[in-house]
């Protein structure tokens, strides 16, 4: 049976529809070991920055457009819905969508657990400039991590569609539609599970896969600890090292062809 509680208090506790994204490797802004950061509370993410805001506030629009166009019932509500069977497994939907007035009953949920809503919507803002990251509105060509988003939510609620309304810039507004896929829900709750239980409840960072990932890491080493690195940590210091020489022997013969130029 779903559970319609207020999990915004402590974030820590769970993973959300936008941390599955990052634990994928399908986030431009976060990865994997963010997330361990965040759920194992070595460090607290409360962004707030001039398009964060922004995109809070334009949510309210993008919401009623979408209405308009569709002509659709939309319910808002703050607390998060937790899996049935997988209690790590948290959403917190944007907007719950009814075909029209008289579906909604006076609650979200059916007195089985069910969801009552037709499916479900999830509010973008994106830059023009990015629009080649989307395919042709309609369909479920939308960023990746934005994909397994609404699979969170559509595996969460059971349900089985999820739109996506987006709007780029102030002048182009599209509808997307992503609809369950079973077999790459159980993929994702997979690799889901075993984060929570691999990394957050056993304490142990996921592998790093950037270099910001290696300084949050070996940042946070209680001082005086010692930690050794395996052979697959070796190898990567030792391309940095090789590749930091690279680079700085060939800002030198750029350097000294910029103050020493050809003959004419």
């Amino acid at each position: 049976m779903l559970n319609n509680q207020d999990f915004t208090a402590n974030r820590s506790k769970y993973l959300g529809g936008s941390d599955i994204g990052a634990i994928l490797g399908f986030s431009k802004y976060r990865s994997a070991v963010d997330v361990w950061l965040e759920k194992t509370g070595r460090i607290i993410n409360e962004v707030d920055n001039l398009p964060v805001r922004f995109g809070s506030f334009a949510e309210e629009f993008v919401a009623s457009e979408y209405a308009a166009q569709t002509k659709n019932v939309l319910v808002h509500s703050q607390a998060g819905v937790i899996h049935p069977q997988y209690p790590f497994m948290v959403g917190h939907i944007d907007r719950y969508v009814f075909e029209a007035v008289n579906d909604i009953d006076g609650s979200l949920f059916n007195s089985d657990g069910s969801c009552a809503a037709s499916h479900l919507l999830e509010c973008k803002t994106a830059s023009p400039f990015n629009q080649s990251e989307w395919g042709e509105l309609g369909t479920d060509e939308v960023p990746m991590s934005y994909l397994v988003q609404c699979l969170w939510y559509l595996a969460i609620t059971n349900l089985e569609r999820c739109d996506v309304a987006v709007l780029f810039g102030n002048s182009d507004f599209r509808i997307y539609e992503v609809h369950r896929d079973t077999e790459l829900e159980e993929l994702i709750i997979t690799k889901a599970a075993n984060f929570w239980q691999d990394h957050v409840l056993a304490d142990t960072p996921p592998p790093a896969q950037c270099e910001s990932d290696y300084q949050h890491l070996f940042n946070r080493v209680d001082p005086g600890k010692v930690v050794e690195a395996d052979s697959h940590i070796c190898e990567l210091s030792r391309k940095l090292q090789l590749l930091n020489g690279e680079i700085k022997s060939k800002e030198l013969e750029i350097s000294q062809i910029k103050g020493n130029p050809p003959a004419g």
